[in-house]
């Protein structure tokens, strides 16, 4: 019991060592990344899905149509198109909190999601009901976005499942014109 009490507190211990990255020290960073602006109009997006190895899981492009609603909400519409030929959708309700602050809620999205952004990053948070294999998982995803001087926002999100690494996604996220 005493090895499995000290070896359960070293645990702790390394765990809080390993601390996110204090996001307030982007705030001067430009350009701004205000996330209801970015993602209001059409953005398209080109992702990969590694598995907790690295290895590729799969690919996939997501269409964005974002707009406000009459309570000054961004609805986001996200088509994703899987490389295996499958399609899926997440509407996001998100609302601005404050000078740094978001939420959102999804229909498959447990609970709300919480952002703070400063600067050009933003750190997005939430547990998503995912359906994997006939039955539903639930994933917490830990997003990292940073805008580009070019308008293009990359988009490093990690996944995790009981506080362990199960896969990351990656997105290129880029503003289209309106008439595309």
């Amino acid at each position: 019991m005493r090895l499995l009490s000290a070896t359960l507190s070293t645990l702790l211990v390394f765990a809080s060592g390993c601390s996110t990255a204090n996001i307030a020290q982007y705030n001067k960073n430009e350009p701004k990344l205000d996330m209801v602006e970015y993602f209001t109009g059409k953005v398209r997006g080109w992702g990969v899905v590694l598995k907790r190895s690295g290895e590729l899981a799969s690919q996939f492009v997501v269409d964005i149509n974002g707009k406000p609603d009459d309570k000054g909400n961004l609805v986001m519409e996200e088509d994703f198109f899987w490389a295996n030929g499958e399609k899926t959708r997440r509407v996001w309700t998100i609302s601005k909190k404050g000078e740094h602050g978001y939420s959102g809620t999804a229909g498959d999205v447990i609970g709300t999601a919480t952002g703070e952004a400063h600067g050009n990053v933003l750190n997005w948070t939430y547990l998503l009901a995912l359906e994997l294999e006939g039955s539903t998982w639930k994933i917490r995803f830990d997003d990292w976005m940073w805008l580009q001087p070019d308008g293009i926002l990359l988009n490093k999100a990690e996944m995790k499942k009981f506080g362990l690494h199960v896969g990351q996604v990656i997105i290129a996220f880029q503003k289209q014109d309106d008439d595309k």
